[in-house]
């Protein structure tokens, strides 16, 4: 992603007097800028601006948001936006203005990349339609400037989420409110001081900042009202549940006067609440933030029940608090507000406001919502009711945790994990034909590599972290762009990366086992969540013996999948080598650690422990196939003397079920997903086990297994070349829908009535389609364009 430009502007910063332009370690510095400059025939005027920051921006033009980011990138690779704002131009005086926030050593969020000091970029030529230069705006000297002063924000220490930094704690009386207006006076500010060229001019040394384009939209950002009032009290007055917020507006609390308040937006979130005032000067304000309401915990255990039930509950959460400065002014219609600088999880907020020795008046409450703009193509309906819900609170889930990385959760530590992604590229790429961000994931992934040759398990992140198995996930997300969208040079780009995890594994195998041995020590087996491995943080206990069966299966499908990418990109010596690999794996596995006696695969070849993973791995990679992979398949469905598969892996267990014709077996398995419907979840929990996070994109499952499985939409090459379409029929009399591909839109409806079975498809035209009727019979079309197929219901029947 090198570029080759030429830059006018200058990293800028504020200047401190004793001090050069760095700053010093763990202490987070935010830093406002502004620069004037004129138009005399808007008209005729035009204006596109790169803009950048270390580490996080927001920049207005004549006080109208036009852009925020940077976008989350790395050492390597720091992103800037590109912005044409030249319908936002006025005649005459024209201000840019922005905030800047550096997040300092181990301040704020993980996820969100930091050099060592501060510094804000913008590039941009002022022209006329002829594209003479008018004026030159790059940062340089003449924008000017201000650092917020001590004690003017602070972050509390983080104790209840993880990675996303602590609440934050503002003084509004030392902020520079109305900064983004026009008339705003900035004479007390300072000229910014240049602290880093773009680039060395001549001996290639690099900055701290290595410039790319952003890769992927911005993000959608939305003012939403929220839903309802939960209940509330100020003074003798109370609200009830369902009142609405209107109530709230104009709202006067009398000196020393405390409101509380609790406001749920209907369903599981993401963006900036904001709190607006009138007057007030010193009251105190908090936001607390939660998912839901909940018991008061027993130990490490949470007990939330119907997350918006509030008898005996509370929320529970992290605040943020806010010193009111008294700026807001109600005649003028301008009020004060506070809003978080970074991006909050939440489906409730408690807004806490007690007045001082000044009253204060409550302007509103609302929320600006924040996330990747995914675009909803694919749908599902079913004559099963209770699968509706299930697909519309998987959009909900997915949609929450996409925003500029795929993130694990929202709420708790906005990390993106290979595990996590893989499933929601998948995801996104049914739901919607959009890879960008499947695209950026899997670079980030590459850059973060290891010289050893592992990747760590989360990215972007300032924190390390490697757990072994995820990297394999990575080599999987690969395959699965290649599979949906048939990328070759994609595929050719990653090769390098995909040899040195496959290296790294290959090393690792033991010499008299043939088995992918015991991970290095500091490192992290993890595989699932699930009650049996609980007190091993979700590793199975054989790994604290030696080599997990489940890794070496892992191993197995990653070279098997990477010898077929590799074939298909010309490399089909280095497939074959692969595919010899896998299949001396999978004897070691089936000499090591298979048991005749339970007649099930062990978690390692030195214990007597047994998990429904080591089971499922086998199946998938054919380690056991035919007749005895479906009995086996069989015999661990129900066994509750196995360690269970938790949501992490459910993906994994229904590929198992769907290769061994036991797909039926799943529509039971959605009462695990019902069962939190009922709970008036709006979002998955992220397993079972601790009910930790209420948004956790693996258990989005309906989004891939409705379209490919019950509708039957998938690729039978590379990119969609050839369509199959082979319905699940199960429990249900009918079911319809559509899946997104790199050509178009796929549509299936299809019913069981009396004695026949139909289907009509409606695929991209001159698209061959091959469709395997649920009687067994096949046929291959050209296309399938409006077509419809029959076969008898009877013969329908006796395959279920």
């Amino acid at each position: 992603m090198e570029e080759n430009r030429k830059w006018q502007a200058k990293w800028i910063w504020p200047h401190r007097p004793g001090h050069g332009p760095g700053t010093e370690v763990n202490e987070p510095q935010i830093a406002y800028f502004r620069r004037s400059f004129n138009v005399s025939d808007p008209s005729d005027s035009h204006l596109t601006v790169s803009v950048s920051a270390d580490s996080r921006y927001r920049l207005w033009l004549n006080g109208e948001p036009v852009s925020s980011g940077p976008l989350k990138g790395d050492l390597n690779t720091h992103y800037y936006e590109v912005v044409d704002v030249s319908d936002k131009l006025r005649k005459g005086e024209n201000v840019w203005s922005a905030q800047v926030i550096y997040y300092a050593g181990r301040t704020g969020p993980a996820s969100v990349w930091r050099s060592d000091m501060g510094a804000f970029l913008l590039d941009g030529q002022l022209k006329d339609g002829s594209g003479q230069l008018l004026e030159e705006l790059s940062t340089d000297n003449r924008w000017r400037t201000l650092r917020l002063g001590a004690g003017a924000f602070l972050f509390e220490k983080e104790t209840f989420t993880l990675f996303i930094g602590g609440g934050e704690r503002v003084d509004g009386g030392k902020l520079p409110i109305g900064f983004i207006r026009n008339d705003y006076d900035d004479r007390d500010w300072t000229d910014a001081v240049v602290v880093s060229n773009v680039l060395d001019p001549m001996f290639g040394q690099l900055t701290r900042w290595q410039l790319s384009e952003r890769s992927i939209p911005p993000m959608r950002e939305t003012v939403r009202p929220f839903a309802r009032i939960m209940q509330g009290q100020c003074g003798t007055r109370t609200w009830d549940t369902g009142e609405s917020p209107d109530s709230l507006i104009g709202l006067e609390l009398a000196p020393g006067e405390k409101l509380t308040i609790e406001l749920d937006t209907s369903r599981m979130t993401s963006g900036y609440p904001r709190v607006s005032f009138y007057g007030g000067k010193g009251a105190k304000a908090a936001v607390l933030y939660a998912e839901s309401y909940e018991f008061p915990p027993e130990g490490h255990t949470r007990n939330k029940g119907v997350r918006d039930d509030m008898e005996g509950k509370s929320l529970i959460g992290f605040e943020d608090y806010y010193t009111v400065a008294g700026a807001g002014d109600a005649e003028a219609v301008i009020p004060e507000s506070y809003e978080p600088i970074h991006r909050r999880g939440f489906r409730f907020i408690r807004v806490t406001v007690q007045a001082g020795d000044e009253p204060v008046t409550l302007a509103g409450i609302d929320y600006r919502q924040s996330g990747y703009p995914l675009e909803e193509l694919a749908s599902f309906d079913g004559s099963d009711s209770t699968f509706q819900p299930l697909w519309e609170i998987s959009l909900n889930t997915l949609r929450g945790c996409m925003h500029e990385t795929y993130e694990d959760t929202p709420f708790y530590e906005q990390m993106q994990y290979e595990l996590d992604s893989r499933l929601q590229a998948l995801f996104t790429y049914t739901v919607s034909g959009d890879d960008r961000l499947g695209r950026k994931t899997i670079r980030d992934f590459h850059s973060s590599l290891l010289p050893s040759g592992i990747l760590q398990s989360r990215y972007p992140s300032v924190d390390r972290q490697v757990i072994p198995g995820f990297a394999l996930f990575w080599i999987m997300m690969v395959y699965d762009h290649y599979m949906h969208y048939g990328d070759a040079s994609l595929v050719k780009a990653y090769r390098p990366t995909i040899d040195a995890v496959l290296g790294w594994f290959e090393n690792r195998r033991e010499a008299d086992s043939g088995l992918v041995g015991q991970m290095p020590e500091g490192y992290w087996s993890f595989v699932d969540w699930t009650v049996a491995w609980q007190d091993n943080a979700g590793a199975p206990h054989a790994a604290r013996k030696g080599p997990l069966t489940v890794y070496s299966l892992m191993y197995a499908d990653a070279l098997v999948k990477s010898a077929e990418m590799f074939e298909w990109t010309g490399r089909k010596e280095m497939g074959t080598e692969y595919r010899e690999r896998a299949a001396s794996v999978r004897d070691a596995v089936r000499e090591r650690c298979w048991s005749d006696e339970r007649g099930m695969f062990r978690d390692g070849p030195a214990v007597e422990d047994y998990s429904q993973h080591a089971q499922v791995w086998a199946v998938l990679t054919g380690t056991v196939q035919g007749g005895e992979a479906k009995a086996l398949t069989e015999r661990i469905l129900g066994n509750k003397e196995l360690a269970q598969i938790s949501t992490a892996m459910s993906y994994y267990l229904f590929r198992a079920l769907a290769m061994t014709g036991l797909y039926d077996k799943t529509f039971k398995l959605w009462d695990a997903w019902r069962v939190q419907v009922d709970l008036h979840l709006t979002a998955w929990v992220e397993d079972p086990v601790s009910e930790r996070s209420d948004c956790h994109a693996w258990g989005a499952l309906p989004l891939y297994e409705f379209p490919a499985e019950l509708l039957g939409i998938k690729p039978l090459k590379p990119g969609f070349a050839e369509i199959g379409i082979a319905p699940v029929i199960g429990e249900l009399g009918w079911a319809k829908g559509r899946a997104s591909t790199p050509l178009g839109l796929v549509d299936v409806s299809w019913r069981r009535e009396d004695d026949r079975f139909t289907i009509e498809i409606n695929a991209p035209a001159g698209v061959p389609v091959t469709v395997s009727l649920p009687n067994g019979e096949s046929r291959s079309l050209p296309e399938a364009a409006g077509i419809e197929l029959s076969c008898e219901a009877a013969a329908v029947s006796s395959l279920q």
